[in-house]
């Protein structure tokens, strides 16, 4: 039986009191020094290193870890400089030498891993997409961790844009890159909601643009629709790369509460835009809990005989029960969350 433990997650983590948990490295991998033969082997390999997003996902891990207690566990965060497709690979590596339980990736390709993967499985180590899936190439890993239930966030952005433009005015979309294939399909829902739903009769998007995730590129598109379209009313801004970009330009014209502005971003860098009005509300998952959820996941195999089989159902503490998706998903969140003046605070603190 999973014994089910409170999850503290507003608690501040002290990195220095978790024994045998490893901090990210830059360095070229090597094998971490044997431990207690007893313990928990978890690998978190993101895409790259220097990325507070992944930070935030790896905060995750050692709330869990704390919570179930550290001497348990030796937790590795490791991985690249740079987001590569087979960047990745030496890192994985070293977690197989290190005869680890788990590796966790947010991986940079859908197939170019797809060998030491299977290796990996060969040799006992379970591999866990992270953060995301690996689509084509399911077969060679054990299970995925979504963040959300990603074909909710057309229809949620909608909803809440819809009540801050109050149901009226012309609007832009500022997304990622015009290939990225979960932006394109909110979109299409956004779209889809706009035809569809009569709510939104007086809305029309009237542009949609790139920033390709980079933060000066996206300034510059926000300061282009507002400079070509003078009746422009507000943005959607899919992207947490573009969001904080396109509300510093707003900010920046003097047209904070004028021109409207949602979209997902993480609450550290949007904070400061809700606090002067720049900004009434934005959505995102929670980063931290993928890293909970992963833990706990382990801790349910080593622990209780968990199979992570579709159907299979496991506990994640006070986050509660999670099931395998048919197709090898586990969904961290059914919708996104909302981040506004009532919680950002909280969470402006933790990602």
């Amino acid at each position: 039986m999973i014994v089910t433990l409170v999850l503290l997650l507003g608690a501040v983590l002290i990195l220095g009191g978790l024994g045998s948990c490893r901090r990210s490295s830059r360095v070229s991998p090597s094998a971490e020094p044997a431990e207690r033969p007893d313990k928990i082997i978890i690998y978190f390999i993101p895409k790259n290193l220097g990325n507070p997003y992944f930070d935030a996902v790896s905060r995750g891990f050692y709330n869990a870890i704390t919570q179930l207690g550290a001497e348990n566990f030796q937790y590795l965060y490791k991985g690249p400089d740079t987001a590569e497709a087979a960047s990745q690979i030496p890192y994985i590596e070293e977690a197989l030498q290190n005869r680890a339980d788990a590796v966790f990736i947010a991986a940079n390709s859908n197939d170019a891993l797809n060998d030491i993967f299977d290796r990996a499985r060969r040799q006992g180590t379970r591999i866990y997409i992270i953060n995301q899936d690996i689509p084509g190439s399911e077969s060679h890993r054990d299970a995925a961790i979504m963040p959300v239930n990603f074909d909710t966030i057309g229809n949620s952005l909608m909803d809440q844009f819809g009540k801050i433009m109050n149901y009226e005015g012309q609007f832009a979309i500022l997304s990622a890159t015009d290939d990225a294939p979960d932006q394109n399909t909110w979109i299409d829902l956004i779209k889809q909601e706009l035809a569809d739903n009569p709510l939104y009769r007086r809305m029309k998007l009237i542009k949609v643009v790139y920033g390709d995730d980079q933060p000066e590129k996206s300034a510059a598109e926000a300061e282009a629709l507002l400079a070509r379209y003078g009746d422009l009313k507000g943005m959607i801004v899919p992207t947490a790369v573009g969001l904080p970009a396109a509300a510093a330009v707003i900010r920046e014209k003097g047209l904070s509460g004028k021109i409207k502005i949602t979209g997902l971003g993480l609450p550290s860098g949007m904070a400061e835009f809700l606090a002067d009005g720049t900004c009434e509300g934005f959505q995102l998952w929670n980063p931290p809990y993928e890293g909970l959820v992963a833990v706990y996941l382990v801790w349910a195999e080593k622990r209780a005989g968990f199979i992570p089989a579709p159907g299979a159902v496991f506990s994640a503490g006070k986050l509660g029960e999670y099931t395998i998706l048919p197709n090898g998903q586990i969904l961290t969140l059914q919708t996104p969350m909302v981040y506004d003046g009532s919680n950002i605070g909280e969470y402006a603190a933790q990602f």
